[in-house]
């Protein structure tokens, strides 16, 4: 599952503002920060990303 095209070019991370990439990590749909300080992760859950800093995680 991927997200609309439209989506991605206006979500930026909410820790530094970086713009978000997509990628699938074991079947899972996630947002990366591209930021280089930071780097958070984002879950997609139902096609709906969760941009909570606090529930975000930092890549392995």
């Amino acid at each position: 599952m991927t997200l609309e095209p439209f989506l991605l070019e206006i979500l930026v991370c909410p820790r530094c503002h970086a713009k978000l990439s997509e990628r699938e990590e074991a079947g899972a749909p996630e947002l990366v920060c591209t930021g280089p300080d930071c780097g958070l992760v984002y879950e997609v859950r139902d096609g709906i990303p969760l941009l909570l800093v606090d529930e975000a995680r930092r890549p392995a």
